[in-house]
């Protein structure tokens, strides 16, 4: 049977009323805004800017790279903010690429994403516990202190989001508002001390294709710091009145965390200098050193703890929204689906992401791997998720009454994003084949996985 292309355009919008009648929207702006800060600000600022660096060769190369990737992602933002504000349906990165092109491609990307960061959020639980432990009794301190610590911490949370998304939101807002204070007393040694800015800067690369092949090389680390809020698209049907809601906490929340980044890597720069910083192995840890002493060392620990809890509980809220949209479309069993009515909790699902979580524990180095073989497939999921919003307008075109957020500068803003991705995945290919091959590896593994799990549900 033909169907017309409005009749295919509306699909997804019946969907996510659908979906409303179960999930009830819980989040504001406010909330959603704090959402994204948490899901992109993780421990990878603390750690990245040493790799950009490296591949960067020069301060000028450095600062672009973060420049430019802000930019980008603030691209992608914009047009995620369209797409969640036209379709706000459960599980929505999913959902909408399963949509736009095929339930097969979908679930392939997104397969790889729920087992890498399912899974790799107890290696994130446990680099938090490495921070804290040291400041806490001795019995505490081993290897045995350290896994007690990160399981007690899942635990935690998995508690607060069973009480429901309200609950967990609350907490995020917290967990996010001293992630944000925390920083920006890290950022504040632009201020208090003498700058090293032009104390040994590496030479600058040879030629302007050197320069050219530096600064893409540098981007992929920086894209990987950006990551995360893409997320947010599985948190639709959770919004309230999302047509003006997404948008505001979607830009917020980006503008926020490049102004968060820009200074804290600003702070880096014109404290230890441009050496200093290549040559670091824990830069935020020397940064605080230097501004506080040993006290800089507490601080640093606390912030990276504040920050781990908070990309903690932003993934429980985030990923069994995703569990859903596959229950959704028949892939996972219809009990991944089940709402509780009066929390809005996915309590089956959220249980068992944390089981998985737990479990992960006698395998995390080889989890800790896998998140970063899939560099190259996340840029492409993130791209096709964009490519979606071609696909809707095209599918409307004539007859289409949404009067919402509109990216700004369509088509361009999105092409400029997807390319920029597209560019990305290839230089993890060339700069990285063996990861990328084993990550490339996963995501066809899950075509056939669909299908098995198709006949079995």
């Amino acid at each position: 049977m033909n169907v017309s292309s409005h009749e295919r355009g509306q699909s997804t919008e019946q969907k996510s009323k659908e979906a409303a009648a179960t999930i009830q929207p819980k989040l504001s702006a406010f909330d959603l805004t704090m959402i994204v800060v948490s899901l992109v600000i993780g421990i990878g600022i603390f750690r990245t800017p040493t790799l950009v660096a490296q591949s960067a060769q020069t301060p000028t190369v450095f600062f672009a790279a973060w420049i430019a990737g802000g930019l980008v992602s603030l691209c992608g933002a914009l047009t995620y903010a369209e797409i969640g504000s036209r379709y706000p349906v459960a599980g929505g990165f999913y959902k909408l690429i399963s949509e736009a092109f095929h339930p097969v491609f979908a679930f392939m990307l997104n397969w790889v994403i729920v087992l890498t960061y399912g899974a790799g959020n107890i290696g994130v639980a446990l680099i938090g516990a490495e921070y804290i432990n040291p400041l806490l009794p001795d019995p505490l301190r081993g290897t045995d202190g350290i896994r007690g610590t990160a399981i007690a911490t899942v635990l935690l949370f998995y508690v607060i989001n069973l009480l429901g998304i309200r609950s967990g939101a609350r907490t995020q807002n917290l967990l996010s508002g001293l992630k944000v204070v925390l920083m920006l007393i890290l950022c504040a040694g632009v201020f208090v001390t003498p700058s090293l800015a032009s104390a040994g800067s590496s030479a600058a690369p040879s030629s302007q294709s050197s320069l050219g092949a530096a600064f893409f090389v540098s981007l992929i680390a920086v894209f990987y710091t950006y990551g995360g809020y893409q997320q947010v698209l599985n948190f639709g049907a959770d919004i309230k009145q999302p047509t003006r809601n997404a948008p505001r906490g979607v830009i917020g929340g980006m503008l926020l965390i490049m102004a968060l980044y820009l200074s804290l890597n600003y702070a880096y720069y014109r404290q230890l200098g441009f050496e200093g910083l290549a040559g670091s192995k824990l830069i935020a840890a020397d940064l605080a050193r230097a501004l506080f002493g040993d006290w800089g060392f507490v601080l640093f620990s606390i912030a990276i703890f504040i920050s781990v809890l908070g990309y903690l509980n932003a993934s429980l809220l985030s990923l069994p929204r995703v569990y859903y949209a596959m229950a959704d479309d028949g892939v996972l069993p219809p009990i991944f689906k089940r709402v509780n009515t009066r929390t809005q909790t996915q309590e089956f699902a959220l249980t068992f992401l944390v089981v998985i979580m737990l479990l992960s524990l006698f395998f995390l180095g080889t989890f800790e791997k896998i998140v970063s073989y899939v560099m190259s497939v996340d840029s492409i999921a993130l791209a096709s998720a964009a490519a979606t919003l071609f696909v809707f307008r095209r599918r409307v075109k004539g007859n289409d009454t949404f009067t919402g957020y509109r990216v700004w500068a369509y088509p361009w803003l999105p092409l400029l994003f997807i390319g920029f991705l597209v560019i990305v995945s290839i230089n993890v290919v060339l700069n990285d084949p063996g990861p990328a091959a084993i990550g490339w590896g996963l995501f066809l593994s899950g075509w056939p996985l669909y299908y098995l799990l198709k006949r079995l549900v």
